[in-house]
């Protein structure tokens, strides 16, 4: 039997970026699983630049994954109560090109943020931005790590015992779902 195929997508493009950290420890305990993070450096969308050259081929890339992918986890920063630009920016792309690689596909949502509240605004306003793709998102346990400069330890792994019990929880409802 093969490993389940897992996207990640991070908010963020930060080398050191914590919710880039937060996707490889969900994958982690996701357990056994062919897991890759998708690139999405893209340039900022523009149906000028769509009408005349068509989706970039790094969009087309991303969106194969996604729709090759048996789940996709997906984690933001905060950026002023919302979602990264880079993140929307991605989604926006991403809509443009063939068929739709999101509709019933089972996504965890999480965040990640400096702040107490962990990223809680940005991870509402993402789900919303999902809704027109369709996909079967988990609603919980729902993951706002908090403080997260200081949320994990010299491996990778999270420190405080409630979110790694979360996250665990949640791999576990998102590797039941494929």
């Amino acid at each position: 039997m093969t490993s389940p195929k897992l996207l990640g997508i991070s908010g963020s493009l930060r080398r050191e970026a914590t919710n880039t950290k937060l996707l490889t420890e969900a994958a982690r305990l996701f357990g056994d699983s062919e897991y890759a993070l998708a690139d999405i450096n893209f340039p900022l969308y523009d149906g000028d630049d769509e009408a005349s050259t068509g989706v970039p081929a790094a969009v087309q890339k991303v969106a194969d994954q996604i729709a090759a992918a048996d789940a996709v986890i997906l984690s933001t920063p905060e950026y002023n109560a919302g979602p990264s630009g880079v993140l929307k920016n991605a989604l926006d792309w991403i809509s443009r090109a063939e068929g739709n690689p999101w509709n019933g596909k089972p996504v965890a949502v999480m965040s990640a943020a400096a702040g107490r509240a962990g990223g809680v605004r940005a991870q509402m306003v993402l789900r919303g931005f999902m809704v027109p793709f369709r996909p079967m998102i988990l609603q919980g346990p729902e993951i706002h790590l908090a403080d997260s400069s200081n949320a994990f330890d010299e491996n990778g792994h999270l420190i405080g015992d409630m979110y790694a019990r979360d996250l665990t929880q949640l791999m576990q409802n998102l590797h039941g779902l494929i």
